[in-house]
């Protein structure tokens, strides 16, 4: 009897120190609160302000000596670039639930939710808005959160993402990293709910987007796709853009990357190939398919380069770049893929490819021989989401950290040439 009280104590005694055992655990994520915002105070929301600094920046494009840098949901910070030793932010444009623009001369187009705004941009310091086509966009996602359009009520139902930083108790021996409360930075998860100076005045010049793009220029259109549909609109008359063709592409579409007279679309399940001779129509050619990822595409020759990654809608995704052959459109093959960490925008100036991998930073590879891809450098204390290569052999590349711009003379060795950070906002 003795023997078998002894057991029975230890493990009472071991359940009542495993009840009363907390240890403290601080934990990172992402609270979405639903807002609705009508379309009249959206519409009014259009204004030009003094310089701000970077907090939250997306997209980015280049045109001139001019940068645009999206600040997601707000607007474009205007960066004077002549010299890009020294970028200087002149102008923010306040543009509510913005995230995509393209500019052709004097002419600024950019999605206002469901609106998409064409803007004079002749003087930054003093944006104007000048049409307006409305209700073009039915739905879109920031960052994991969806917003909708709802005609009905006149309204936009979006959500408010905040980074929340908590510390709690917990059983020391339960704290395995998963928490039901919120979404951990770690999984990007959907959202629950649905001086004065001017920009050149060529008007047949536009300017130059990075692949996560989901906005193009060519000939007298603009092509914007959104996750399921790609809308043309007819720039005939600059300042008046019309709404034109609307073509069902598929769920998951994500980015648009015009070649020649082609259109290279990228999206969750695929790589779709258009052809675009007939700027007003254009016609699928093929479909080249991968696994469930997030995928922007470049291309350059009979190349397109994609890459694919887990993450947002693509959890479960593959990490990797393809090098696909398009020698001929119709058939496209996969020549070889090539691991890699959290692949995100890419830009190729053969025969260099540059690469952003996220968190994990930049990447200069040469491509010259599509078998054997090398890695030529890999810049890891920076967050890397975009690029854009310039023809002076100037890097663009954006991310959470800012913008910064390298000299890539020398692929092997990317020199930095200036950084503008972002503000650090503490929530």
């Amino acid at each position: 009897m003795r023997r078998l009280l002894l057991p029975i104590l230890f493990i009472v005694g071991l359940a009542q120190w495993s009840c009363t055992d907390r240890c403290t655990e601080t934990r990172k994520y992402k609270r979405f609160t639903p807002v609705t915002i009508s379309l009249a105070e959206i519409r009014q929301g259009v204004r030009t302000e003094t310089a701000h600094a970077l907090e939250t920046p997306g997209k980015i494009y280049t045109k001139g000596n001019y940068l645009f840098i999206n600040e997601q949901k707000k607007g474009l910070h205007i960066i004077d670039n002549s010299n890009p030793a020294a970028p200087k932010i002149v102008s923010f444009i306040t543009i509510p639930g913005n995230g995509d623009m393209a500019v052709r001369g004097n002419i600024l187009y950019a999605d206002s939710y469901s609106d998409l705004v064409a803007l004079d941009i002749s003087n930054p310091l003093e944006v104007k808005e000048i049409s307006r086509q409305k209700d073009v966009f039915q739905t879109g996602q920031f960052d994991g959160a969806w917003w909708s359009l709802n005609t009905t009520t006149g309204a936009i139902h979006d959500q408010k993402m905040q980074i929340v930083t908590e510390t709690i108790q917990t059983n020391c021996e339960n704290s395995n990293g998963s928490w039901w409360g919120g979404t951990f930075l770690a999984m990007d998860s959907r959202s629950a709910a649905l001086q004065s100076s001017t920009v050149p005045s060529n008007s047949n010049a536009q300017g130059q987007a990075g692949s996560m793009a989901r906005f193009a220029l060519y000939d007298k259109y603009l092509y914007t796709v959104s996750q399921s549909d790609m809308q043309l609109f007819d720039i005939g008359i600059p300042s008046q853009p019309k709404a034109s063709t609307k073509i069902r592409l598929g769920w998951g579409i994500e980015t648009i990357f015009p070649y020649r007279d082609k259109l290279f679309i990228g999206s969750t399940t695929g790589m779709f190939i258009y052809d675009n001779s007939n700027p007003e129509n254009p016609q699928h050619m093929s479909t080249f398919q991968h696994a469930m990822s997030c995928d922007p595409v470049v291309v350059t020759d009979n190349r397109a380069y994609v890459t694919l990654r887990s993450g947002t809608t693509c959890n479960r995704g593959l990490n990797q770049l393809d090098v696909i052959d398009i020698t001929d459109l119709r058939t496209p093959r996969l020549l070889k893929s090539y691991p890699m960490q959290n692949p995100h925008g890419l830009g190729v100036d053969y025969p260099n490819l540059y690469l952003c991998e996220g968190t994990h930073g930049l990447k200069s590879l040469n491509i010259a021989n599509d078998f054997d891809v090398k890695q030529l450098q890999h810049l890891k204390d920076m967050d890397a989401y975009d690029v854009i290569p310039l023809s002076n052999k100037t890097l663009l590349m954006i991310g959470k950290d800012g913008l910064y711009q390298f000299d890539v003379s020398n692929p092997s060795g990317l020199r930095e040439i200036s950084k503008i950070p972002v503000k650090r906002v503490e929530i």
